[in-house]
Parts: structure tokens; sequence; C-alpha cells
């Protein structure tokens, strides 16, 4: 028989936003976490930049806010995004709280700057800031008897009666069952949905799952259309997108033509320092234009062993590779990297059901606008699972425990044609990239949304007769995140940020949301 269990509070999700939540959770609260792979697996484990925070008396919250809402194409939130920079200072200190010891110069942080940051402000650990702050987080959540850790369960689907969440159902990958987590608070952490694209920097756990479950639900979903593309993945058959991060262009690396030549001065006066959305179409361009499979990025010049010092896991890495970056310069290539859209939350992280929180790249904040600025995400994981857990801590529960009725799997059966789970997450992952990737069109949206649509009546039908399985949950969550952003996409009738479409080359004067629900 399928267990079912009772949680005051379950979070769906490991990362950095999942983690902070349940630290901040009263600790008379009985807490889930779950996790559809081991614990530290997912986006925050591998983000190597840093966060952003106005540490530097020479700096100020006011230029924070501006930046972010510059970077953002005026699609920001200003109340969400001044609330986020003013908490950034005491978010750093939280997560040294845990454990995170930043980067330190003479007895001062080791602040550096990214693209879209008029002064330094982002704080790192060397080059592996999101590992530390998971490994510090996991460990702190270990320390508490009130949490429980569940490894390799996905969600399935939440539970949602009369706009009230009640848990979820889901499935256990080791005994092949779906079981189902009854809780008074839900929280999505699920982090974002750039597996969507063929060729992303994101692990294979980033398959949109929040936002597709929450959307079922009747949630409200924004700005799906702004997807950013990171444009330095390193262009390697063995690497797997592994992501060259944004600092190396911080701290003076150059752009090439494979000829040598450098081509930012064409895009932009920031030159390398230009805001991603920027970096990643110069790049597009001089690939498709010139035929190129990639482009160059140039570090060479810096000293041997501060390289190695500074950027310890992409030296390791690059060796691994056979390459030296202390010597010759990488080849890039943009990819899938950040859903800046997401579930629709306010400040406290509430959707727009009762008792569903969203946390992290899964939720719509309205911090990041119409494209994310560097460092921005992984301090807004930090300062909005505060504020949900300081919500959640203040509020009332109510027994759950009969509201969730029993999985039904009585009228499926084990599929025996795998092959096709297979061919259509392939054929979405190559629609996205091919019809709705960094430069777009009418003619490559409507396209995509006549096949998208299709495989989703495919998938859906595939769904209703075999039983569930990871790979099944996950292109079904694949399939309507898909179809989510192309709408998005279509509905947008301009270029902003990081929805740039040729046939309306223009930004409108009015600035709106895209909102979209399952109604």
């Amino acid at each position: 028989m399928a267990k079912k269990y009772q949680f005051d509070v379950l979070i769906i999700g490991s990362g950095a936003a999942g983690l902070m939540s349940a630290v901040q959770l009263s600790s008379s609260t009985s807490i889930a976490v779950i996790a559809k792979d081991k614990i530290l697996e997912g986006s925050s484990y591998y983000a190597q930049g840093g966060i952003s925070a106005v540490l530097d008396p020479e700096d100020n919250f006011d230029s924070h806010i501006e930046d972010t809402v510059n970077t953002g194409f005026n699609l920001g939130n200003e109340k969400s995004i001044r609330y986020m920079v003013e908490q950034a200072p005491q978010a750093i200190k939280d997560l040294e709280s845990t454990g995170v010891q930043f980067s330190h110069i003479n007895n001062s942080y080791d602040l550096t700057t990214e693209g879209g940051h008029s002064s330094k402000r982002v704080a790192h650990v060397a080059d592996k800031t999101g590992q530390s702050i998971q490994v510090n987080l996991l460990a702190k959540v270990r320390q508490k008897n009130n949490i429980e850790l569940f490894e390799e369960y996905v969600a399935v689907d939440l539970v949602v009666k009369d706009k009230n969440c009640y848990g979820a159902y889901v499935f256990d990958k080791n005994s092949k069952e779906v079981v189902t987590f009854s809780s008074n608070k839900t929280i999505l952490a699920t982090g974002g949905a750039s597996k969507s694209y063929l060729y992303t920097s994101n692990p294979d756990t980033s398959t949109g799952d929040g936002i597709a479950m929450a959307y079922r639900a009747g949630c409200e979903i924004s700005n799906m259309e702004f997807t950013q593309f990171h444009p330095t993945c390193l262009f390697h058959p063995h690497a797997k997108s592994f992501l060259i991060s944004e600092t190396l262009r911080g701290e003076g690396a150059k752009l090439l033509l494979p000829d040598g030549q450098e081509f930012m001065h064409k895009y932009d006066d920031r030159l390398e320092l230009a805001p991603r959305d920027i970096v990643a179409r110069a790049i597009d361009n001089e690939m498709k234009v010139n035929g190129y499979d990639c482009v160059y990025l140039d570090f060479s010049f810096k000293d041997k062993e501060w390289i190695k010092s500074r950027f310890p896991t992409i030296t390791q890495r690059c060796k691994e590779l056979g390459i030296d970056i202390s010597k010759e310069a990488l080849p890039v290539v943009p990819a899938a990297h950040y859903t800046c859209g997401g579930v629709n939350t306010n400040i406290d992280a509430q959707s727009s059901i009762n008792n569903l929180y969203a946390v992290g790249e899964v939720a719509h904040t309205g911090v990041h606008g119409a494209n994310r600025m560097a460092s921005n995400s992984l301090l807004e994981c930090v300062v909005f699972a505060k504020s949900c857990a300081n919500h959640i801590n203040g509020s009332e529960f109510e027994n759950s425990q009969t509201k969730i009725e029993k999985w039904d799997d009585s009228r499926v059966a084990p599929s025996k044609e795998k092959v096709v789970i297979a061919h259509l997450w392939h054929e979405i992952r190559l629609i996205m990239w091919n019809f709705v990737g960094i430069v777009r069109s009418n003619n490559r949206l409507n396209s995509a949304y006549l096949k998208i649509q299709q495989i989703n009546k495919e998938v859906d039908e595939y769904y209703r007769i075999y039983t569930v399985t990871e790979d099944l949950i996950e292109l079904r969550n694949l399939a309507q995140t898909s179809k989510i952003i192309v709408e998005s996409a279509l509905s947008r009738k301009e270029s902003r940020g990081l929805h740039y479409n040729q046939d309306y080359p223009n930004k409108m004067s009015k600035i709106q949301n895209t909102v979209m629900t399952k109604s």
C-alpha cells in the first residue's frame, strides 16, 4: 500500500531556496524537503559567480536598485527590487551564520563586478559560491530534528481544492509508486525550465516542474517569454554545457572571433560587461552571420597563479578537458541559463493559491523584469526564502490530514514504448532551440506553437493511459512549460530584454507583464 506522509510544511526542491526556507522555518514546525535527485544536485550547486549586495562604503542601495531596474528594461517590480536590495547585506550575514566563508582581501570582502552592475558588489566564494552555500545550508538542515529529507522523490501534481493547496502527489523513484504528502503549507522551490532548450547550462533537473504543476493547479504564471541565455558556456563535446562564469569578464576577459579580433565594441559601449541579453545576442549574431561554431573568451593575459586561485573550479575542469586557460582562449557558445518568469508571488512568496508559496527561480517576484542582472538570483533565493519562512512562522495551521485522496492508478498500465518519451523530449528541446531562441520571429513562434501544442496532446494522452515514471513526469512538465513560454512570447508585441522579436524590434510605451493562467 502506498505511503502517506503528514507534515506542517512540504518543501518541493532542495536548492538554495528550498534549504534556506527550511533553515528559517520555526523548529516547532514539522518539515519535509523532497529532492528529485540527490539533495545537492541542482542549479544552485553549480552557481559559480556570487551573490550581489551593497557591502562597499562607496556603493549604495539606490545604485543597486537602479542597475537592477535598468538591466530588467524597466519591467521589474520596484517594490520587490527595493525589498531584495535592502535585505541583501543581512542575507550575506545569514549565509555566513550557516558557515559560508566569502572570499576576502585585507579583511574586506573581495567584491567583483558582473554585467549590469555599476559598482563592485558581487561577494563570492572563489568560483564555487553556490556549492559553498548548498553544502553549508544542508549541514544546517541536517542538524535540525524537525526536518526530514527525501531524496529521489519527484513531485507529480499539487493537491488543490477550492483554491487551497493541501500538499502533493509524489513519485518515489525507488519503490516506483506514487505517495501522498499532506501539508498545511507547501513551498515550491523547484528551480527553472532551461532544460526546455537543446543547449543549456543547467543540470538535468531543470524541467520546469514547479511552474507546470502550479499552472495546472490554477496559479498565475508571469513573463515566461524571458529565458536568459548565458553568453559563455564551454563549447566542448565532453563538457556537458559547463558554464564559464561571467566573473571572468568582470575580471577583464575578452570575447574574440576565431581570428582573434574583438567584437563587442560593435554592440555596446560597456563591451564584455554589457547585460547578458546583449552579449548573448552579439555572440549569436557573429556565429550566424559568419558561420562560426563558437567564439572565444581570452583570459591568458592574466597571471597564471592568480587565475588558479581565483577560478580553481574552472581551471581544473578545463584542464581535465585539455585546455589551459592561462595559455589559451576558451571556446564558448550561448546556452539557455535562467528562467526570469515563473509562479506569480508577492514579497512573502505567496502564490495566487492559498497555502502555496514559491521561492527562487520557480517564482516570479518581479525583481528580474525582462532580464536578470548577474548574481541577483542567489540573492533572490535567500531573501525571499526568509520572507516566506517568516510569513509561514506567523501563520495558523489547520489539520489537512483528511484532505488528500489516495492516488488512483487502477486504470493505467506500464508502458512498453519508452522510445516515445525519449523522442518527444528531444523534439521539444530542438523546437525550442530553433524556433524560440535568442532571436525570434512571428513565423518561427507560430510554427513552434503548433508543434508544441500537438506534442502536449500526445503527452496528455500518454499520461492518461500509462503508469507514471520519472521520465514521463518530466516530459509532461517540459511540454507544458514550453507551451507557456511560446504562448507568452507570442503575446508580447515588442522586443524587450531577453525577448527579441524581429517583427517587433521596438519597445512599446506601455510596460506590462505577461500573465498566463490555465483558465
